[in-house]
């Protein structure tokens, strides 16, 4: 089992810059496809980011696309959220997710980390 905790979050001004880490306990992340997740009051959680197991690949929601870089550090067992340009519409309750594929899917959620930004 993975236990994953968010750290990062807090209130920025628009056009400021956070950085969210998801610091991974119990195993190694380093074969789960790790991505972050928002949800904003009254609204369903929606994908922000992924980076595959080897790094390589990226993908991002077209909402975030350009202002937002995930990252990964497997010898920290650490996934990074660098988010630039901060905007209104990018307040929300942050969530770090690991996936593998086993035979059968599994998938770890933290607790998320608040992401405020004023205007």
């Amino acid at each position: 089992q993975v236990q994953l905790e968010e750290s990062g979050g807090g209130l920025v001004q628009a056009g400021g810059s956070l950085r969210l880490s998801c610091a991974a306990s119990g195993r190694t992340i380093r074969t789960y496809t790790m991505g972050w997740f928002r949800q904003s009051p009254g609204k369903d959680r929606e994908f922000v980011a992924s980076i595959s197991w080897s790094g390589a690949s990226t993908n991002y929601a077209d909402s975030v696309k350009g202002r937002f870089t995930i990252s990964r550090d497997d010898a920290k067992n650490t996934v990074y959220l660098q988010m630039n340009s901060l905007k209104p519409e990018d307040t929300a309750v942050y969530y770090c997710n690991a996936v593998i594929i086993v035979g059968s899917s599994y998938s770890y959620w933290g607790q998320g980390t608040q992401v405020t930004v004023s205007s």
